[in-house]
């Protein structure tokens, strides 16, 4: 059993965005949204920006009150949208009850959705074009493939399909030439098809659903799930995935840990789809 090391991975793909940047002389910038203060989303937008820095591109940061208005947060979104210092724009979710969330990812502008979340974004997926693809989904295809695991003609399943998730990876590792099945909370006989398994990705939501009479022997594991635990009931243990990663790792030939495992390479895709939107822009070369 190897460990697939998800902070190794995205320390790599944040480098080659960096070098490329300052090799090229690119300008890339980033509007991140926040409305509101929900906490968890506050850690996350502070890593993005940190990310961000350490790459070369401008961040540009927009924390906006609980009570913005939906309509005061799209006329942002219309702004950023005609701004051509702004490569990408990320608004962080969730959003407040009183804000329709699709509205707001549709009224980003497709060559600025580095997101992937649009219907433009994973329409293009779904047709093999061009476009930003979802930045946890990207992440786990960089995972595989850094790791040296042939894709190609492999038995991969997906556990989950959530639209930021579960079907845009089915849709990748279909681009990569596997054979997917996606199963889901209506899936009979889960088990039997999981244990045919060659990659097994599982987002379910539940903590430590996946237990090792789901996954085949020798089979790659991806955990995208993570959950809070209470470390005073869990040994000490703070976070945990939707694998129970004791029972199962011993079975597989690789698995992603969590944390360390998927959570850092969404921010990592984001710095790549954020330099691959400055490149579509052609903005400010040097030379």
């Amino acid at each position: 059993m190897k460990l697939i090391d998800g902070k190794a991975i995205s320390a790599q793909i944040k480098d080659e965005v960096k070098e490329t940047i300052a090799r090229d002389g690119i300008k890339a910038a980033l509007a991140v949204i926040l409305v509101g203060s929900d906490p968890a989303s506050g850690v996350y937008v502070n890593n993005k920006k940190k990310a961000c820095e350490y790459c070369g591109i401008e961040s540009l940061s927009y924390e906006l009150p609980e009570n913005t208005s939906e309509s005061e947060l799209l006329e942002l979104i219309d702004k950023l949208n005609r701004d051509d210092r702004v490569d990408g724009i990320l608004c962080q979710l969730p959003l407040p009850a009183h804000i329709d969330e699709e509205k707001v990812i549709e009224a980003i502008s497709p060559d600025k959705d580095v997101d992937g979340f649009s219907r433009a974004s994973v329409g293009a997926l779904s047709i093999g074009a061009d476009g930003f693809v979802s930045c946890t989904p990207a992440g786990i295809i960089e995972l595989i493939k850094r790791s040296g695991i042939e894709i190609a003609g492999k038995n991969c399943v997906v556990m989950g399909r959530s639209n930021i998730v579960g079907k845009p990876m089915a849709m990748l590792l279909l681009r990569e030439n596997g054979t997917v099945t996606v199963t889901h909370s209506k899936t009979k006989d889960i088990k039997k098809i999981t244990s045919n398994a060659d990659i097994l990705v599982v987002a379910i939501g539940k903590p430590e659903m996946v237990t090792a009479d789901y996954v085949r022997e020798g089979a790659v594991v991806i955990d995208v799930g993570i959950h809070r635990l209470d470390p005073e009931t869990n040994g000490g243990r703070k976070l945990c995935g939707d694998v129970n990663f004791d029972d199962v790792a011993p079975h597989t030939s690789y698995i992603t840990p969590v944390p360390g495992g998927v959570g850092p390479m969404t921010i990592a895709m984001l710095m790549a789809n954020t330099l691959q939107a400055a490149q579509k822009h052609k903005k400010d070369y040097k030379g």
